[in-house]
């Protein structure tokens, strides 16, 4: 395989953009498909594309020792790629995925996709070291797919609630894969190695509990259809991930990530009214 491509990782990068695709039907339904939506959605889907290949490449060309034993199989510890052209390949990735966001001519659009990059740069180059900021970036970039989804519908709000309840529980998910982590993160500011384990793990349960309890919002307002409470099944796993996180932090954070699949399934089916 070309070395980009492999240090790209283009099957993350595409199914981001199926990701992107499903928050447009989340935010809008079928109406998502409109004719007049179509155009910006195929940009936005190669944004995200470029975007991940970009974010991937900086991030290749910073960990390329830890690499050396954690993925040598990867072009960069191969040698096949030197860092500097991983650098300078992920920055140039970065700032054409705002060229391109532009030429959906949608303010909303373009002020995510810009937040996200200058982000993205920051957490790789500096936040990531920084624990407990760097778990929060990882959320915040993990809910503004669902928001770049429902400014395409010209609705940015209209995936508030599935954006916040991912990244709350993002940030515990995190925080447990921290916990998991301590021994090897000597050196590194992150919440578990600030405050303890056991008082870092309270603050994920914190985390995961607030899901649930958002998940109750588009219920009040009846933003989606009858199938959306499904839900239901989505808030116990994230209850049971908050009972796991205080004694086995690795089933916690992997029960909240089954947690996650159910409340996405959840709010795709809500988005279909009948």
């Amino acid at each position: 395989m070309n070395p980009y491509l492999q240090m790209f990782r283009m099957g993350n990068a595409v199914m981001g953009a199926i990701g992107l695709l499903v928050a447009c039907f989340m935010a809008a339904g079928t109406d998502a498909f409109a004719s007049e939506y179509l155009v910006n959605m195929a940009l936005c889907a190669a944004v995200v594309v470029v975007f991940v290949a970009g974010g991937n490449s900086i991030n290749d060309s910073i960990d390329y020792e830890i690499d050396k034993t954690s993925h040598p199989e990867r072009p960069v510890p191969m040698g096949r790629i030197t860092p500097k052209q991983a650098h300078v390949t992920g920055i140039s990735l970065l700032l054409l995925s705002v060229i391109i966001s532009i030429f959906t001519f949608d303010a909303a659009c373009i002020a995510i996709v810009v937040i996200a990059s200058v982000l993205m740069y920051l957490y790789e180059v500096l936040l990531k070291q920084r624990g407990f900021i760097g778990n929060i970036t990882i959320a915040v970039l993990t809910g503004m797919v669902f928001l770049l989804g429902s400014a395409i519908v010209h609705d940015v709000w209209a995936n508030l609630a599935p954006a916040l309840m991912a990244g709350l529980v993002t940030v515990g998910r995190e925080i447990c894969k921290d916990i998991e982590d301590m021994e090897g993160d000597e050196g590194r500011y992150t919440l578990p190695m600030m405050i303890g384990k056991r008082a870092a793990a309270l603050v994920a349960v914190l985390f995961f509990v607030a899901g649930p309890v958002l998940s109750i919002w588009p219920m009040i307002t009846d933003q989606y259809g009858p199938l959306y409470y499904v839900v239901v099944i989505a808030d116990v796993l994230f209850l049971y991930a908050a009972y796991l996180g205080l004694r086995d932090p690795h089933g916690g954070q992997k029960m909240a990530k089954k947690g996650m699949i159910f409340g996405l399934l959840a709010f795709i089916a809500g988005a279909i009214r009948f």
